[in-house]
């Protein structure tokens, strides 16, 4: 091989050493730099909301316990205002809320206020959408003293 022709080769062969390396090993680390921000930024909302989530229960553990009494009324007026798509049962110290054709947003505000003024301990849920944004079936709560402040 002429010696020209030997540089012209070599030439070609780091050419390519180049763009293969650029290819294999900068570009997906520049790639990896480039989202970073916007996946810590993702990370640090998904934090926020569970120190929120985790201030929130700590308040409600640390919330006074309501008289069964109280929590059974706090209940009735919460299912009432769910007219004729709930039903709430009393037994012992539990009350079953069954659910026919409730929209979310009632069902929403429902759990709220059984778990606020109510301070209900959930024990058992089976939901199904029946429809987009609707909702059938039933949420088993615990009453009484022990269940607004225990784990």
């Amino acid at each position: 091989m002429a010696p020209n022709e030997r540089r012209l080769a070599t030439a070609a062969a780091w050419l390519a050493a180049l763009t293969f390396l650029v290819l294999v090993g900068i570009r997906p680390a520049w790639k990896t730099l480039s989202v970073t921000p916007a996946q810590l930024r993702e990370v640090d909302a998904q934090l926020d909301e569970m120190k929120r989530l985790a201030d929130e229960t700590q308040a409600l553990r640390q919330r006074p316990p309501v008289p069964p009494a109280q929590s059974e009324a706090a209940l009735k007026s919460a299912t009432d205002r769910l007219g004729a798509a709930g039903r709430l049962t009393l037994q012992g110290d539990r009350a079953t809320l069954t659910l026919t054709k409730v929209p979310g947003d009632a069902l929403a505000s429902w759990l709220e206020e059984a778990r606020g003024a109510a301070r209900v301990k959930p024990l058992e849920a089976g939901l199904m959408q029946v429809e987009p944004g609707v909702y059938s079936g039933t949420i088993v709560v615990a009453l009484g003293l022990g269940s607004g402040g225990g784990r």
